[in-house]
């Protein structure tokens, strides 16, 4: 709102619009009455906000609410085509990309499969990812405000280099990101994939109302987001919540981790000690093949399986246990460092261990911690990484789209 004095009634009439806006965001369709008293606006200044938002192209009539003496009221609802975002999950095996219109409806998607891919076709797969999701939504590059990129790792703010994601080809290269902004049209921003799950968790999930909170992610690495004050913590270098390097009590010292690409506590707890694990157990019935993710989430569901049918005290009850000690140790850590009011466990690990094995973690962490964060399960499941990047791609471009004041 540059050039405005605050309290002058163009300010006023940008705060009262922006209020208006975010209740229909929140509760859809609502009266111009009904604004009025979420607002505490009267009638003619809830008339002429929703005319000014109408002539504006923010706010749509839609329909009439019903059921109620006299006339019906006209509903109004957020214009959903005022502006559309992207987001994009990447990892080494795939991109997953989408488009959301202004109101975090998803209107296109398209996944495209990347398995031993050249590392010098990165731009080629973004850009293909990108379009098979716009085209899917029905629009074009053009039409898209934003797109937000998530990704392993983090980029270097003072290099612009990849960092702490060795196994992701073709994303080191210096001119990557260069390249990308010649050929997309729209701004262009870049996160890591755990801190977009825990903006997912912030907006719409077990976070939500929490300003200092842990997010311990355990899928295909184990990575953790950090949120104090209400604002993610990325680091100097973005490094901030690569946990999976941290050097940890019960697993050997690893030096050179950056070489390693790993870490005390991704060996201590990663998806791959799940098959030691269950060799170490006599458990022989262990998948034989698959990704480390794959294998471990298949013990993990094993092991949930067997405690509920009352064997917590058999190989799999004491596979969970010593997992749940392994991840306990690494939170230990954190939380004497951070201590956080809650801890979120995502990721498909967490998913498949379910309450069980957040209830051993809880107990693990009461006896190595001095401070009791509460652990709560991850409420965002399906493509958490993808809805983080909706989510922050859509906070941007709404205090844009929404600022009536210029």
């Amino acid at each position: 709102m540059a050039g405005n004095t605050p309290g002058t009634p163009s300010v006023l009439r940008a705060m009262n619009d922006r209020a208006a806006l975010d209740l229909l965001l929140e509760h859809g369709p609502l009266s111009r009455t009904r604004i009025g008293k979420l607002t505490g606006l009267s009638k003619p200044t809830a008339s002429q906000l929703l005319a000014r938002l109408e002539a504006a192209g923010l706010v749509v009539a839609t329909g009439t609410a019903a059921g109620r003496p006299g006339p019906n009221a006209q509903l109004y609802a957020v214009n959903a085509s005022a502006a559309h975002v992207a987001g994009l999950d990447v990892n080494s095996h795939r991109i997953v990309a989408a488009v959301a219109d202004v109101t975090g409806g998803t209107v296109g998607e398209f996944e495209l499969r990347t398995p031993g891919r050249r590392a010098d076709s990165v731009v080629r797969q973004v850009t293909e990812a990108l379009d098979g999701a716009v085209a899917d939504a029905g629009l074009t590059r053009a039409d898209l405000h934003r797109v937000v990129i998530g990704t392993p790792g983090a980029f270097d703010p003072n290099t612009g280099r990849l960092r702490y994601a060795s196994h992701l080809p073709g994303w080191h290269s210096p001119a990557l990101l260069d390249e990308l902004a010649a050929l997309l049209p729209m701004p262009v921003e870049y996160e890591n994939d755990v801190n977009l799950v825990a903006v997912a968790e912030q907006r719409s999930g077990a976070a939500r109302g929490h300003d200092d909170f842990v997010l311990l992610w355990n899928e295909e690495g184990l990575g953790a987001a950090l949120v104090i004050n209400g604002r993610l913590h990325r680091g100097f270098t973005g490094g901030a919540g690569e946990v999976g390097f941290l050097p940890v009590p019960g697993a050997p010292l690893v030096r050179q981790v950056a070489k390693a690409n790993a870490g005390g506590f991704q060996e201590l707890a990663g998806a791959q000690v799940l098959a030691r694990l269950a060799r170490e157990l006599g458990i022989e019935d262990a998948p034989g093949s698959g990704t480390h993710q794959e294998i471990g989430a298949a013990l993990v569901g094993r092991a949930v399986e067997a405690v509920e049918d009352g064997e917590a005290d058999g190989p799999y009850g004491r596979l969970l246990d010593r997992f749940a000690t392994g991840l306990a140790t690494g939170l230990a850590s954190l939380v004497a460092v951070l201590d956080p009011e809650i801890v979120v466990l995502s990721g498909e690990l967490f998913s498949r261990g379910g309450e069980p094995l957040r209830a051993r973690v809880a107990a693990e962490l009461a006896e190595l911690a001095a401070s009791r964060p509460r652990l709560l399960a991850g409420d965002v499941t399906h493509r958490p990484v993808l809805r983080g990047a909706l989510e922050s791609a859509l906070a941007t471009t709404r205090d844009e789209v929404f600022d009536t004041s210029r």
